[in-house]
């Protein structure tokens, strides 16, 4: 999507975002989505344990780290659309051997394979055509439509794939056979890669055709936009804020866990907790970019790290036995909509650091290169903590981990609202 003089039509912004929106979750469904929502049940259908799905999380984030730099000037260089649909594609077909139910080496292989699929040829162009929808006078609002509308996406498919799940399981869930708990999985699974299918196709005939740059110099423009991104501190601050933020966003995934091993909810309880959580992020995301666009976001961001540091500590410091619901349930909002906020801004923070529009795709390839180095040591991280010290201790360790990225990540939004203050 390509930067316009003119600006396009309402409906056609408007059929634009939602088709961003549908194709930016729905190509995460089947690797983040599913476990995060299901994590109980994924472990005891593949009979995991937690570092050994966090291994295999850590092989996606090892290949997505080698994918993010050079997805970065395909981005600058290429059609959204093609490189979008073909991603769609890929995942989705992936999914066809998860529903396999693979072997352990078979889904460590599956998950560095949707490390390609889902980075190399889809973040990039996702970023840099939504900065193009946003422009220099709405990024926030961009941003925060692209992330909440994801979020809603999400919130709602999850919740559909719960509906399902629980409609397949026994009334009385514990009572459930290994066999009735995989088919059911199954299903789930079965949704998720139609849903990414169906996404393929609306982005191969929603979004707008783009030609494709073939003057040889325009081929030679990555290399100088390299260069030109490296030198901005902003960018290297953002990078920063990004990896906070998404230590939080992947500590998510530790929700229904922490429900079912700690407060003791069922199977399909525990998903409900982790299905709520996602459907903060709709309102949160939204809400963000909307006051980032009035209040600043740097301010924003300051706030939403400061709130997710706070929830976080409160999580580390106050176990929630049962009994106690009502204050994690609150405790659990909180600090989820403060994470959500963080997602629909720190992309946005790229047009108060002054990044030129046309080097878009390398700095989104530079802050994720580095931002997103959780997808490589949350996964292990999580598992360590979990099994060395099962139980409550292990969910405090992990979420004082959360406190800490937290801390780090206000520190580095501070000094990047100060530098686009000329203050430093």
């Amino acid at each position: 999507m390509t930067k316009p003089d003119q600006p396009p039509p309402p409906i056609a912004r408007a059929i634009a975002m939602f088709t961003l929106i549908v194709a930016g979750e729905a190509v995460f469904f089947l690797p983040f989505v599913l476990p995060r929502v299901f994590r109980p049940t994924l472990l005891e259908v593949f009979q995991l344990t937690n570092l050994e799905l966090g291994i295999a999380f850590s092989l996606y984030g090892v290949v997505a780290m080698i994918a993010y730099f050079p997805g970065g000037p395909l981005a600058d260089l290429f059609s959204a659309r093609k490189l979008m649909a073909v991603a769609l594609l890929a995942t989705a077909a992936g999914g066809l051997l998860l529903a396999s139910i693979p072997s352990l080496g078979g889904l460590k292989l599956l998950y560095g394979f949707w490390g390609a699929t889902t980075i190399l040829l889809f973040w990039a162009p996702l970023i840099r055509a939504t900065r193009a929808w946003g422009g220099a006078m709405l990024p926030g609002r961009a941003f925060g439509f692209l992330d909440g509308g994801r979020g809603l996406v999400a919130a709602a498919i999850g919740s559909g794939a719960v509906a399902l799940f629980a409609l397949l399981m026994p009334e009385d869930v514990q009572t459930a056979s290994a066999a009735q708990r995989t088919h059911a999985f199954q299903q789930v699974v079965y949704l998720f890669t139609g849903i990414t299918l169906a996404a393929a196709a609306l982005v191969w005939f929603a979004l707008p055709r783009q030609g494709e740059p073939s003057d040889p110099i325009e081929l030679k423009r990555p290399l100088g936009a390299v260069r030109r991104v490296l030198k901005m501190p902003t960018v290297w601050l953002q990078a920063i804020v990004v990896v906070s933020a998404y230590v939080g966003y992947k500590g998510l995934d530790n929700i229904s866990l922490y429900a079912h091993e700690v407060l003791e909810f069922d199977e399909v309880q525990a998903a409900q907790v982790g299905t709520l959580s996602m459907w903060m992020r709709p309102v949160a995301a939204v809400a963000a970019g909307l006051l980032a666009d009035r209040f600043g976001v740097a301010r924003l961001t300051i706030l939403s790290l400061l709130g997710f540091g706070i929830g976080s500590g409160m999580l580390a410091v106050g176990a929630f036995p049962p009994g106690m619901s009502m204050f994690f349930f609150a405790t659990m909002v909180s600090t989820s909509a403060c994470v959500f906020a963080l997602r629909g801004l720190y992309f946005a923070m790229m047009e108060e650091g002054r990044v030129p529009f046309g080097d878009t795709g390398c700095a989104v390839g530079i802050v994720s290169v580095i931002g997103f180095t959780p997808d490589v040591f949350m996964g292990p991280w999580m598992g360590i903590l979990l099994d060395r010290w099962p139980g409550e201790l292990g969910h405090q360790y992990f979420f004082a981990s959360l406190a800490v990225a937290a801390t780090i990540g206000l520190i580095a939004s501070i000094a990047f609202s100060r530098i686009v203050r000329g203050l430093i």
